[in-house]
């Protein structure tokens, strides 16, 4: 644990050295992923303000109410803390503790609700999105954030495996969905954030909501789910098929969207843009007749937060470092008809080359 504590003490003297590059007062973060990227503490958010005032000096404090001053403790016991009652102004104390004049940089999640009051107690400063600091911190992930990567998506990879021994024909999708959710636990995960179970045609809709349609023989299914394990995200979609795949329509598109990604991987490499990786996996696509059925971009950065920076996307011509965590996802998507996606996480390694973190296989499995 002291090294854990040493890392998010480092993480913090290296906001506070962004915060005077741009020449502003303070960082303020509320319960999400900046919050927990800076000091170890993690929370729900709620309508009582918790709070980290990090200043330009590198002085941190956390304003939380009163009755979680033990939690806090716990998290963050070398940081100090600014307690409130609930008769007391949360506000009133995050602004007395901002002492440096500039700009006030506020997490990019906080709650409106909070950002209207704390700009009415610290009227004159302009206001800046947290990102301008943390964004090139946290899409760099140091070895122990890679790891952890790593063990989340494991644990998915195994969750897949499981689900493919479970029968599909005449379920529910939200049947599926539960199943998976029920394997991701099993298999470590703290968190479930999400199921999407997309049938036949329901697939044709990249973020499907999982629902109440029956899955039947023949049809080809999306299966793309993830959550996390110590603040960690994971998320994977594999594609398959209930029953033997009869003709070859299915299996052609799979087979596209396969060569696709594993163009995105190759592409994907110190130095190179984000865009680049998107154009390598787009090109597969359009070669192959289905580039008017590819609506998303290639992939999104993952740690903290499931999607965060960099995003590999035409227009993006932020260069890929060694450390920085992404999907890889690229997907067909046929009207009416049926939808194919296969996504992994990756990482940028020392060697400079895209590592998986996902190895669960990418054949277009047949299901019961």
């Amino acid at each position: 644990m002291p090294s854990e504590r040493a890392s998010f003490a480092d993480r913090r003297t290296r906001a506070a050295a962004k915060l005077r590059e741009r020449d502003l007062g303070v960082l303020l973060a509320s319960p999400g992923a900046d919050l927990f990227y800076l000091t170890g503490y993690q929370i729900f958010a709620s309508e009582r303000l918790t709070c980290l005032v990090l200043d330009r000096d590198g002085k941190a404090t956390i304003v939380c109410p009163e009755f979680e001053e033990p939690r806090v403790i716990v998290a963050a016991p070398s940081i100090e803390r600014a307690i409130w009652g609930e008769a007391d102004d949360p506000y009133a104390i995050v602004a007395s503790l901002v002492r440096a004049s500039g700009g006030i940089a506020v997490a990019d999640q906080m709650w409106a609700a909070f950002v209207l009051e704390l700009q009415g107690a610290l009227p004159q400063r302009q206001f800046h999105a947290a990102s301008e600091i943390t964004r090139e911190l946290r899409m760099r992930k140091d070895a122990a954030e890679v790891e952890a990567l790593r063990l989340v998506s494991e644990s998915a990879d195994r969750a897949y495996a499981r689900i493919l021994k479970r029968p599909f024909a005449g379920r529910t999708e939200r049947e599926i969905g539960a199943d998976l959710a029920e394997l991701l636990r099993s298999e470590g995960h703290e968190e479930v954030g999400f199921t999407i179970v997309a049938s036949a045609s329901n697939g044709a809709s990249p973020h499907h909501e999982t629902g109440d349609r029956g899955i039947a023989e023949g049809d080809t299914v999306v299966l793309d789910f993830g959550g996390a394990m110590r603040g960690y995200r994971s998320d994977i979609t594999r594609t398959v098929h209930v029953g033997r795949v009869v003709g070859r329509g299915e299996q052609t598109v799979h087979d596209v969207v396969r060569r696709a990604q594993e163009a995105g991987y190759a592409a994907a490499r110190k130095d190179a843009s984000a865009e680049s990786v998107d154009a390598a996996a787009r090109r597969v696509i359009d070669e192959a007749g289905f580039g008017a059925f590819f609506i998303h971009r290639t992939g999104h950065g993952i740690g903290l937060d499931g999607h965060e920076h960099p995003y590999l996307v035409r227009g993006n011509h932020e260069r890929l470092e060694p450390g920085m965590a992404f999907s890889i996802e690229p997907g067909i998507y046929l009207p009416g008809r049926f939808g194919v996606r296969i996504e992994d996480i990756a990482v940028i390694d020392r060697d400079g080359t895209a590592r998986p973190l996902n190895r669960a296989d990418h054949a277009f499995a047949t299901v019961a």
